[in-house]
């Protein structure tokens, strides 16, 4: 005869399948501890466990003053086209809100801090002497008040300053646009994409819990003449983000 589950799986299965159902909906703060005391007949230190097992698969968040509530897993799609979205929006919007918006989705880029810095493994990419100074932008992308994006963007200090980039708060027209108007315009990069498991910081911020993967984003973006302006690295919820690349050219007379 098979082993009876503890008694904290069982009500994280229960809770579990309230929101599976949407008898729980995102945003909906879970009963109140004593309230599931109550109802599965379990001590405050079981239900924690058991919350904190939902907690741990990205399908509950604890949100300060509000308590623990279901975690919205909306999936946004970041198009390949999302900059010339962006441009279309007379800089009124940035990549990641164009392409929130797109979808009705509330989706707001927040600057977190801009400072001048030395990274040396960072200056190197850049095409920069390990010692040159760089600055650094931090941001979050919140859709619905809810972080799902974290990203560090580093830039040579000429380029930086030219551009106006090394200075706090948002840029009005963009990233982009602020280049182009300063003569740096960007207009071509090398993007690459990996998954892993996130840190216990990064789960804890984005609402993956330890169970749920990240998508780590690395950009390199290039002047005409080929000159690096922009280094930029995301970490992404991964059950939030979806990449999207459409319509791109295929080599003729190629084997399948």
């Amino acid at each position: 005869m098979p082993k009876p589950q503890p008694k904290y799986r069982d009500i994280a299965d229960e809770l579990r399948a309230q929101i599976e159902s949407g008898e729980l909906s995102p945003g909906e703060k879970l009963p109140h501890t004593e309230e599931l005391v109550a109802r599965f007949g379990a001590s405050k230190q079981t239900v924690r466990t058991a919350v904190d097992v939902l907690a741990q698969e990205g399908l509950v968040i604890a949100r300060r003053r509000l308590g623990t509530v279901v975690r919205d897993r909306r999936t946004v799609r970041i198009p390949l086209n999302r900059y010339r979205r962006s441009a279309e929006s007379n800089g009124q919007l940035g990549p990641f809100e164009s392409a929130c918006k797109a979808q009705g989705l509330k989706g707001v880029m927040k600057t977190v801090s801009v400072d001048e810095v030395h990274a040396p493994d960072v200056a190197v990419l850049l095409g920069l002497a390990e010692e040159d100074a760089l600055i650094c932008r931090r941001r979050e992308a919140h859709i619905e008040n809810q972080v799902v994006q974290f990203q560090d963007a580093w830039y040579p200090l000429d380029v930086a300053r030219a551009a106006g980039l090394d200075q706090p708060g948002k840029v009005v027209g963009g990233i982009y646009g602020a280049l182009a108007a300063a003569g740096l315009a960007a207009v071509e990069a090398d993007e690459r994409v990996a998954a892993r498991m996130p840190t216990k910081e990064e789960g804890a911020q984005l609402g993956t819990g330890l169970a749920l993967p990240v998508l780590t984003i690395e950009r390199i973006s290039r002047d005409a003449s080929g000159r690096p302006l922009e280094l930029l690295r995301v970490v992404a919820a991964g059950d939030r983000m979806e990449l999207l690349y459409e319509a791109l050219p295929l080599p003729q007379g190629s084997a399948a």
